[in-house]
């Protein structure tokens, strides 16, 4: 496993500055967040953008996955709006359009993966309902990863239409593309209750290619700085090394961008601490 950093920690940051702390510090993988100062697909220098990020991170000798979780970027006035489940078509071409783009990008930069979520719905459709765009989605995107050779890694998240563990699988099932797999969120089990983490990670060994980590309480769906939750992270490490997880393991800690450089340095230093003692 190689200790990385999510960029969103770092909003307050120029991005190529960012990624230079995050290299400097000893991180060996950054989650990239397209976001309105990161990789902005919309952004009509993006083209001249790519490449110098692509030497940094080749220079840097950092592996990366690209992250789609930006809250604003494609709706200014609602978080995390339009997804996947929107009632109207264009509300859902406009994500995948995003999502298909965030390929793009991962393809232009060697990523490991492109992580992305359901999204919450708002228009009181049924369950089934909602199902079918998602796996629509979700089928034209692994499509599209397929022509560009990325894989997409779903992040089941506390609060929306898939949560948990036992509703990915679902989905999963439904989606059947070899290339959609899973982004694990080490906080979010533990939030929902999905424990022992360990054990989850064992299951899902085959098709695990992205884990973010953070402390988290049970029910309470806030990134926590590892101490301040309720995790025990020896038994997640420890299976991490047993199932031979070769990708990045993420701290992501969007909210203690004010103070980017320490936290990020703190969470370090307690991973690397961790690891050394089993």
């Amino acid at each position: 496993m190689l200790f990385g950093y999510n960029t969103n920690g770092f909003a307050h940051h120029d991005f190529s500055e960012a990624l230079c702390i995050i290299q400097a510090l000893g991180y060996q993988s950054v989650a990239l967040t397209l976001d309105y100062h990161a990789l902005n697909p919309f952004d009509s220098n993006l083209s001249q953008e790519l490449p110098t990020i692509r030497h940094l991170l080749k220079s840097f000798k950092l592996r990366c996955v690209i992250e789609t979780g930006a809250r604003f970027l494609l709706d200014s006035r609602h978080k995390h709006q339009p997804t996947l489940l929107s009632a109207k078509p264009s509300e859902r071409g406009r994500r995948l359009d995003f999502l298909k783009m965030a390929v793009n990008i991962g393809h232009a930069l060697e990523a490991d993966a492109v992580s992305f979520w359901s999204g919450t719905p708002v228009d009181g459709a049924s369950d089934d309902v909602l199902m079918e765009r998602l796996v629509e989605g979700c089928r034209a995107l692994c499509d599209h990863g397929t022509a560009k050779s990325v894989r997409l890694a779903f992040e089941p998240e506390p609060g929306m239409f898939i949560d948990t563990m036992v509703r990915f699988e679902k989905l999963r099932q439904r989606v059947d593309r070899p290339n959609f797999g899973l982004t694990m969120d080490i906080g979010h089990l533990h939030c929902q209750g999905e424990t022992p983490i360990a054990d989850y990670l064992r299951k899902w060994r085959e098709l695990i290619w992205n884990i973010h980590i953070e402390d988290m309480r049970k029910g309470v769906h806030e990134h926590l700085m590892f101490g301040e939750g309720e995790i025990d992270f020896a038994p997640v490490l420890q299976a991490l090394q047993q199932i031979g997880y070769p990708g990045g393991v993420h701290v992501e800690l969007s909210r203690h961008s004010h103070d980017a450089v320490n936290t990020a340095r703190r969470a370090l230093e307690f991973l690397r601490s961790l690891a050394a003692t089993r």
